[in-house]
């Protein structure tokens, strides 16, 4: 998904180390969405909770917009026309619909309820994203995240992979991503990451171990979930540091609740994000935009969708400063 903001926030960020908080408790960070319009009047309208002024990243994760249940007749659907990626991989989860994928290595996929749909911008890629007519309700999460420098420049790619549900004591899980409850996602990443669907049953609490190098976040879709001692309201993120080697979960609704695990290794080196490139300097970005513009090859194109390619936003009338996350207490 593009982020078609029509003035994106630029951000230049580098994930600060935190205290770790052992124990069944450990200290969670509530980072509210925000409501952003993507497009015209019908638009969709997708929740941010990455990046924002607390927090710019979890790990590698630098992105996290959360959409839907939404009536297609009445808002539109997605009708994302071809656009630019780089330095970065875009991580496609639906909860309900179905979305067409082009890209311009050629693929051509769709996003379908608990299938991953992963594609690596790398030196440059654009794409188009659709739903498709016999969607009636989409409901879903686009995902970034942030290539380290050793990679940010690597091939293009697309990867398709529909874990199997894993049951849980209270629950089951769709591990898409890294490892969790016993079993692992063949998917490659380029820094250590986890990514995961959890249902919780009514009133069950879940706990899960987990890697103790990494911080974690935990993105309530459907239903009221406490974690640890913290509630989380539908479309918030509980944000827990590195330290904690277990995670628990307990859905404190009459119904099944739906929450995205998101964590990995803090994600050290600064960089550089607006509109949807990723660098390392202004003038990554600002090259990334002039080549975008002048339909190089960089990006190559899109075959199969009926319109005009998605113009840049117009850059900020200044160089990109530095947003950090907080620093450690």
């Amino acid at each position: 998904m593009s982020n078609a903001e029509t003035h994106p926030t630029e951000v230049r960020c580098a994930a600060s180390a935190s205290d770790g908080h052992g124990g069944d408790a450990p200290r969670v960070e509530v980072l509210t969405a925000r409501d952003v319009p993507l497009g015209g009047p019908r638009a969709m309208t997708v929740r941010r909770t990455l990046p924002q002024r607390s927090r710019t990243l979890i790990g590698a994760w630098c992105f996290a917009d959360h959409y839907g249940p939404d009536n297609v007749a009445e808002t539109g659907g997605m009708d994302v026309a071809p656009h630019p990626h780089t330095g970065l991989q875009t991580v496609s989860w639906l909860f309900s619909g179905e979305i067409e994928h082009r890209d311009s290595m050629g693929s051509h996929a769709f996003v379908r309820p608990g299938e991953l749909n992963l594609m690596t911008g790398g030196h440059g890629i654009s794409h188009t994203e659709v739903s498709t007519p016999r969607t009636t309700i989409l409901h879903g999460a686009q995902l970034w995240v942030a290539l380290p420098e050793e990679h940010r420049h690597t091939e293009r790619d697309f990867q398709h992979y529909a874990p199997r549900p894993v049951p849980l004591e209270g629950g089951e899980a769709r591990v898409f991503l890294g490892a969790l409850a016993g079993t692992a996602s063949p998917v490659r990443t380029f820094t250590p990451l986890l990514g995961a669907e959890l249902l919780l049953d009514p009133h069950a609490t879940v706990t899960l171990t987990v890697d103790t190098e990494f911080e974690h976040g935990v993105l309530v879709d459907r239903g009221t979930v406490r974690l640890g001692q913290t509630p989380l309201l539908r479309a918030e993120l509980g944000y827990v540091a590195p330290g904690t080697d277990t995670l628990s979960l307990t859905n404190t609704s009459e119904d099944t609740a739906r929450l995205l695990l998101l964590g990995g290794t803090p994600f050290e080196e600064e960089i550089v994000m607006w509109w949807n490139f990723i660098g390392r300097s202004h003038d990554d970005i600002v090259r990334a935009r002039e080549d975008w513009e002048s339909a190089s090859e960089r990006f190559g194109a899109v075959d199969g969708y009926p319109g005009d390619r998605l113009p840049a936003p117009t850059l900020p009338n200044a160089t990109i400063q530095p947003r950090k996350n907080p620093s450690r207490r």
